[in-house]
C-alpha cells in the first residue's frame, strides 16, 4: 500500500545573519589569532551560504555580556543548562508554528483526523516534550499516539518518515504529523580546532514538517516508495555530537565529503535494485546540504547535470544546515517547482532523497512525485 507526503511546511526564526558579516564578527573575536582568522576566512567564503537564521535575539547586540558574545568568550561561555533553557522556550515556539500551519492545511481537507505525532530534534531536551506540546496547544485528540526521535542528527527525518509509512501500512486511515526542529546556533562556542570551526560555519536554526497518510492526494505530493540505509564506520569520529559542560560539541570534519562519496554507490544500488532503476532514471534530487563540499561530491559521483542539485544548493545558500529539518526544506523546495524541472534524460518523476549523520550514517528514500489527475 503506497503512502504519501501530502503537505510540507517550513518555519525559521525572525533573526537572520549574513554569512560575510558573521565572518567579520568572528574575526574580530579572534583578532590576536591570525591562523584562526585565516581558517575562518577560507571556510566561510567557500561555504556556499549567504545567510542563516538563529533564535538568538541578541545576535546583533554589541553588549559583550549578551548570549551571542559569550558563546565566543572562553571565560564566560553559557552553560549547557542555560543553552537548554533557551532551547525549551524557542523550540516550543517553532514546533508549534510549523505544526499549526500543517494542521490548518489539514483542516481544509477531507482527510482523516491526525492519529500520530512524531517530533524530531537533536539540539535540546525537555519533557513533557514537543509532541505533548503540539497535541495540547493545537487541540488534537488526547489519544493521539506520540513519538519523539532525539539526538540522531541530520538524517533523523528519514526514520520519522519510515515510521510514518509503517503506521500507514498498519492502518490505512492513519494520518501522521511529523515536525523536526533544530536550534543549532545555541551551541556555538569558542573552540578554534578546524572541525568546530567548520561546524560553526554551516549549522543554523529551522523547523519543517510533513503530513503523511495512505490516502491518495488531490494535489502535488510525494509517494513514498522505499528506504535504504547504511553505515560508513570509517567516519564514526568525523561527524558526531557530544554533550559538554558548555553546550553540545559538534564535530564535522573535512573528511566527511570524501567518506560519503566512497560509500554512496553501494547504498543507492541496493535501493534501486528492487525497482529496476538506475541513476539515469532519477528526475529529482533531494540531497541534504550538509555543506557545499558534500553536494559537490554527490554531483561528481553521479555525474549530474549542473542544475540537478539546485534545490539543495538553494536551501544551503538561504538557510544553511538545519540538521534534521533540512531535508524537508529541500523536498518542499522541489515540490514548489514545476514538474517540468526534471534533471534526467528520461524525464522520470522519481526523486532520490538522501541525508547523512553521526556514525557516519547514510539514509536514502525513493520517492515518486505525483500530480493530480
Amino acid at each position: 500500500m503506497p503512502s504519501y507526503i501530502h503537505y510540507l511546511e517550513t518555519s525559521v526564526p525572525v533573526t537572520q545573519g549574513n554569512q560575510r558579516e558573521l565572518l567579520e564578527r568572528l574575526k574580530s573575536f579572534h583578532k590576536n589569532d591570525r591562523k584562526t582568522q585565516a581558517i575562518l576566512h577560507r571556510i566561510y567564503t567557500q561555504s556556499g551560504i549567504d545567510r542563516r537564521h538563529t533564535v538568538l535575539n541578541d545576535y546583533y547586540s554589541e553588549d559583550p555580556h549578551s548570549f551571542f558574545h559569550r558563546c565566543f568568550n572562553p571565560e564566560h561561555l553559557p552553560s549547557t543548562g542555560e543553552r537548554n533553557k533557551q532551547y525549551e522556550s524557542a523550540a516550543k515556539e517553532l514546533f508549534l508554528k510549523t505544526a499549526s500551519a500543517l494542521v490548518q492545511r489539514h483542516e481544509k481537507t477531507d482527510l482523516p483526523a491526525i492519529s500520530h505525532v512524531i517530533t524530531v530534534s537533536c539540539t535540546g531536551f525537555f519533557a513533557p516534550g514537543p509532541d505533548y506540546e503540539i497535541v495540547k496547544a493545537l487541540g488534537l485528540a488526547s489519544t493521539v499516539e506520540r513519538y519523539h526521535i532525539g539526538f540522531m542528527g541530520c538524517y533523523a527525518a528519514f526514520p520519522a518518515l519510515r515510521m510514518a509509512k509503517a503506521f500507514c501500512d498498519q492502518n490505512p486511515k492513519a494520518m501522521i504529523l511529523i515536525v523536526a526542529t533544530e536550534l543549532c546556533s545555541l551551541h556555538f562556542n569558542s573552540k578554534t580546532d578546524p572541525d568546530t570551526l567548520i561546524a560553526g560555519s554551516v549549522f543554523a536554526d529551522g523547523s519543517a514538517g510533513a503530513l503523511v497518510s495512505a490516502i491518495k492526494p488531490v494535489r502535488s505530493a510525494f509517494q513514498i516508495e522505499d528506504f535504504a540505509n547504511d553505515l560508513a564506520y570509517e567516519g564514526e569520529q568525523d561527524m558526531a555530537w557530544t554533550i559538554g559542560d558548555t553546550g553540545f560539541d559538534m564535530t564535522l570534519s573535512s573528511y566527511v565529503p570524501n567518506i560519503i562519496k566512497d560509500n554512496m554507490n553501494a547504498i543507492t544500488d541496493s535501493l534501486f535494485s528492487g525497482f529496476n532503476l538506475g541513476i539515469e532514471d532519477i528526475g529529482y534530487w533531494a540531497i541534504h546540504p550538509g555543506g557545499r563540499a558534500i553536494l559537490d561530491k554527490v554531483e561528481q559521483s553521479f555525474r549530474l547535470e549542473d542544475k540537478a542539485l539546485d534545490a539543495s544548493r538553494t536551501i544551503l545558500r538561504n538557510n544553511g544546515n538545519m540538521s534534521s529539518a533540512t531535508i524537508l526544506f529541500v523536498l518542499d523546495e522541489l515540490l514548489k517547482r514545476p514538474p517540468s524541472q526534471s534533471h534526467t534524460r528520461k524525464g522520470r518523476n522519481i526523486t532520490l532523497a538522501m541525508a547523512f549523520g553521526p556514525g557516519l550514517s547514510i539514509e536514502t528514500a525513493l520517492l515518486r512525485r505525483i500530480e493530480p489527475s
